[in-house]
C-alpha cells in the first residue's frame, strides 16, 4: 500500500518536473522569437516617418505638444523624443519639472538602433538648451544618415525673438558652425536668421540675402517665418534647387493678430515640414497651405478665449489645436505667395 503511494507521489512528482520543463522551455522559446515587424517601416506611409526632438508641456501647446498631432493628421508617423519635460511652458508664474541631457538622449538612440528602429525619413528639432544636448542632436544626425542619406533635417533654431535670446551665447555659434550646414530645412525668425547670419535684416531684400547666405551654408530651404518690415509682418520662403543657381524666392504677407500666443513657431515648422514634403518642388505652395492652417487656428484661439470672458492681449494664448484639426488637414488657402522676380 505505501509502496504504491509512493510509486504515485514519484509519478506525480514526474510529471510536475516535466511540466515546468515543458513551461521553461517555452518561456526560452518566447524570449528568443523575433519581435513583430515595425508596420511603419514594413509598410511605410507615402508620407514619412518622423524622430521630432523638442520640449514637451503636461499641460498646454509647445514644442512636440505642438508639433507631432499636427503631423500625424497630415499622415506621418512621429515618434517624440523630449528634450525636456515641464508641467507646463516657462512663462507661467512658476513650471516644474525634467531636462533630458546629451548622455540620456544617445542612451534613446542606441536602444533605438539595437532593436534595427532607427530609420526615419525625416528628423525634426525645436528648442534645445545647452551645447552637450545639440551635440549629441548632431550625432543623431550622423547616425540617422548612415541608415538613411536621404532623411530630411529640418531645423527650427530656436535662438530667442524679438532682440532677446532665449538660449546661452554659446550655442549661437554651435548653430552657426554645424546645425546650419548639416540642415535640409531651416525656419528662424528675424531675429533668429540675423544671429546665424551676422547680417542685419531693415526690409525685404535684406531678409532675401539672409537667405542666400543661409543657403550657402548648407541647407536648400530656407523659411524666415516672421519678419516685420515697417510694421508689416512677412514669411520670405527660398528654395535653392540646384546649388550655385539662385534660388525660387517668395513672400506672403501676414496680418497681424492682436494677441500673444504660445507654440507657433513649433506648430509652424510642423507644417511646413508636413506640407513641403508634399509638395517638395513647391515651397511656396506648402508654405500658403502652413500659413493658412496656422492663421486660421490662432482666429479661433482669440474668438474661443473672447467667448470665454478673456482680455486676449493680458497674457499669452494657449493654441487651440486640437479644436482646429480641420484647418490642418484641409486649410483653405486665404494667403498667397507673391513670387519675387
Amino acid at each position: 500500500m505505501l509502496e504504491s503511494v509512493f510509486i504515485g507521489i514519484g509519478l506525480k512528482s514526474e510529471l510536475i518536473q516535466s511540466f515546468f520543463v515543458f513551461r521553461s522551455r517555452r518561456s526560452i522559446k518566447k524570449s528568443v522569437m523575433a519581435p513583430p515587424p515595425v508596420l511603419a517601416l514594413a509598410l511605410p506611409s507615402g508620407t514619412g516617418r518622423v524622430l521630432s526632438i523638442q520640449s514637451h508641456t503636461v499641460q498646454g501647446y509647445v514644442g512636440n505638444k505642438s508639433a507631432v498631432f499636427p503631423l500625424q493628421l497630415l499622415g506621418y508617423d512621429v515618434d517624440p523624443i523630449n528634450s525636456v519635460q515641464f508641467s507646463n511652458h516657462t512663462g507661467y508664474p512658476t513650471f516644474k519639472g525634467q531636462v533630458l541631457n546629451g548622455d540620456q538622449l544617445w542612451d534613446l538612440i542606441e536602444g533605438l538602433e539595437a532593436n534595427n528602429l532607427l530609420y526615419y525619413t525625416h528628423l525634426l528639432t525645436g528648442y534645445i538648451g545647452s551645447v552637450s544636448f545639440l551635440n549629441t542632436v548632431l550625432k543623431v544626425v550622423d547616425k540617422l544618415r548612415s541608415i538613411n542619406p536621404n532623411l530630411t533635417y529640418v531645423c527650427d533654431p530656436v535662438l530667442g525673438d524679438e532682440g532677446k535670446l532665449y538660449v546661452a551665447q554659446e550655442l549661437v555659434s554651435v548653430y552657426r558652425e554645424k546645425v546650419v550646414p548639416v540642415a535640409s530645412m531651416l525656419t528662424p525668425n528675424q531675429f533668429e536668421a540675423e544671429l546665424l547670419t551676422g547680417f542685419r535684416i531693415v526690409s525685404e531684400q535684406d531678409g532675401r540675402e539672409a537667405c542666400n547666405i543661409l543657403h550657402a551654408a548648407g541647407p536648400s530651404k530656407v523659411v524666415l517665418t516672421s519678419i516685420n518690415i515697417d510694421g508689416n509682418l512677412l514669411l520670405i520662403g527660398s528654395h535653392q534647387k540646384e546649388k550655385g543657381q539662385p534660388p525660387a524666392q517668395f513672400r506672403i504677407s501676414i496680418p497681424k493678430i492682436p494677441a500673444y500666443f504660445t507654440g507657433t513657431g513649433d506648430l509652424m515648422t510642423a507644417l511646413l515640414l508636413g506640407w513641403s514634403n508634399k509638395y517638395p518642388d513647391n515651397l511656396d505652395k506648402a508654405a500658403e497651405l502652413s500659413v493658412s492652417s496656422l492663421q486660421a487656428l490662432l482666429v479661433r484661439t482669440v474668438n474661443d478665449y473672447t467667448r470665454a470672458g478673456h482680455d486676449c492681449q493680458s497674457s499669452s494664448l494657449e493654441i487651440r489645436l486640437v479644436q482646429s484639426q480641420d484647418d490642418i488637414r484641409n486649410p483653405e488657402i486665404k494667403y498667397k505667395a507673391e513670387i519675387y522676380n
